[in-house]
């Protein structure tokens, strides 16, 4: 027999008694060629790690809400995870170090923070360390100081309000903010700052309309197929041609962060998959608003293979105009809270009236008290727990979902969902 197809032979033999014996195995390594998206969950807010098929690497967002405040520490929300050992930013990270692939230079090519909010970019208190450069570590702050970001893109700071202003920071919006988001910024600014001078850090905002900001950065031209396009930010939207766009809000405006988050779509061949922050698309009175960011980013976006819930979820998201445009055969749900989802987005995501065909759900995790308002409609999720990587295959052509043990270090496979096929 030859030595490979023997090798081969043993290694599928073990590989079948293991599972028969029930015992779960480590997530097969990145190899050239694989587009991997890594949902983590710390239970502390979003997080996902890709690695590009040429091994260009990306995280986005970086969730590290307080543990000072009462709704972190209760039932309400979700607990850190795997344990309390670490930080959700040092979780991320030890994430990172594990399926970065070994012939990779420890890094991030970049990092993508979608608005200002705790649980997608860090959140200060009395209890956070002090790094050496004198900026408190959060979040992203603590992210990048662990290990090297080399682009940092974010909303910027002047539209539609100048967040560096004083008087703008005097508000009360921002001064009563539970939630510390100015005093977070000026923590931000600051590690921005240092690790500009330390480790090169290139800090830029989105640019509306591109698909060549996020790019390859190692062997672009083995996959023509492969871009990130720049689909929204600050309520400036793409009309979908060149890189033209145009504004939802006035200078001055400030509908709150969630509106302004960054919206972006990667396309590998036949393969689509979105991600858009905290927008909506549903009004005060549980109405589709069309003129909410979802109804106009939706026609752009287009279709797409797999969609994260837009703003975890929220009962204000997924709104049935969205939904029948997108129409993905994956959702995925990244939460750390009992309102997420609201039972009524449920309802939208699952409806064959809005668009026909199967369609799979992932959830990083599901608290109890949503599990007693949705009760039967939880068989509808194929997972209610852990990591969730979408790996595609193919340039572009197929693709599976593998859900990874969120309560150990070792993160090994939990189920295998598809191959599911490109459309």
């Amino acid at each position: 027999m030859y030595p490979n197809l023997k090798k081969s032979f043993v290694l599928l033999i073990v590989l079948m008694v293991q599972l028969s014996h029930g015992q779960k195995q480590q997530l097969p390594e990145w190899r050239p060629g694989f587009l991997d998206i890594h949902h983590i969950n710390t239970g502390r807010g979003d997080a996902a790690f890709m690695v590009f098929p040429d091994g260009t690497t990306m995280l986005v967002d970086a969730g590290d809400m307080s543990e000072t405040h009462p709704r972190t520490t209760s039932r309400r929300n979700a607990k850190l995870v795997p344990n309390r050992s670490k930080t959700a930013p040092e979780w991320i990270v030890g994430y990172i170090d594990q399926f970065l692939p070994n012939k990779l230079e420890r890094k991030l090519d970049y990092a993508l923070i979608t608005h200002y909010h705790d649980d997608h970019f860090g959140e200060v208190d009395s209890l956070r360390k002090l790094a050496p450069g004198g900026y408190q570590l959060t979040g992203i702050m603590e992210v990048g100081t662990l290990i090297p970001i080399k682009t940092l893109i974010d909303r910027g700071f002047d539209y539609p309000i100048d967040l560096t202003n004083e008087q703008v920071q005097s508000k009360e919006r921002f001064t009563k903010d539970a939630y510390g988001m100015v005093p977070t910024l000026e923590e931000y600014w600051k590690f921005i700052q240092v690790q500009s001078k330390q480790a090169g850090l290139v800090n830029e905002a989105l640019v509306i309309g591109s698909n060549n900001q996020i790019r390859l950065q190692n062997n672009p031209k083995d996959y023509p197929g492969f871009s990130v396009q720049n689909i929204a930010s600050n309520g400036n939207i793409w009309t979908g041609y060149d890189d033209t766009f145009y504004a939802l809000f006035k200078k001055g405006e400030y509908p709150g962060e969630n509106p302004l988050s960054n919206v972006i779509r990667i396309d590998y061949g036949k393969f689509n998959y979105y991600t858009g922050g905290d927008i909506s698309g549903i009004d005060g009175f549980g109405q589709t608003d069309m003129n909410a960011l979802e109804s106009y980013v939706a026609p752009v976006i287009g279709a797409v293979d797999v969609a994260t819930l837009n703003h975890h979820g929220n009962r204000d998201s997924q709104n049935p105009f969205y939904v029948r445009t997108i129409r993905p055969r994956v959702w995925i749900q990244q939460n750390w809270t009992a309102d997420h989802p609201g039972e009524e987005v449920l309802r939208r995501i699952t409806s064959k009236k809005l668009y026909p065909g199967d369609r799979d759900i992932f959830s990083t995790i599901m608290l109890q008290g949503t599990k007693d308002v949705i009760g039967g409609r939880l068989d509808l999720y194929k997972s209610q727990n852990g990591h969730i990587v979408v790996r595609v295959y193919n340039n572009g052509d197929t693709y599976k979902v593998y859900v990874l043990d969120d309560t150990m270090e070792e993160r090994k496979i939990i189920s295998e969902h598809g191959p599911y096929k490109a459309r």
